[in-house]
């Protein structure tokens, strides 16, 4: 047998274990994206919780004549901030 002949058992033990590579690959990648949906659960809840406290803080701070045009500021600012987002994903994504 010259060197470059390969056993059949090399063969299985060499695809075995790419196969399980593989696999510990799709695993860990399964993993980082539960972490990131629950990451991101957690931030959309928190994202809810603080644009309901300062539409109260606003309630509660501003006089009832000026309340309107503040809260108006604040939607446009919380806008801008997702088209922001949301155009830098779309370029990470397909950019």
């Amino acid at each position: 047998m010259s060197e470059t002949d390969t056993t059949p058992e090399s063969e299985s033990t060499a695809t075995d274990a790419d196969e399980d590579e593989g696999r510990g690959e799709r695993v860990r990648r399964y993993a980082n994206y539960a972490v990131l949906l629950v990451l991101g659960i957690l931030a959309f809840v928190a994202v809810i919780q603080l644009y309901l406290s300062v539409s109260n803080a606003i309630r509660t701070w501003i006089e009832p004549e000026y309340r309107s045009l503040f809260q108006a500021a604040f939607n446009l600012v919380v806008l801008l901030a997702a088209g922001l987002g949301i155009s830098y994903q779309l370029r990470r994504l397909y950019g």
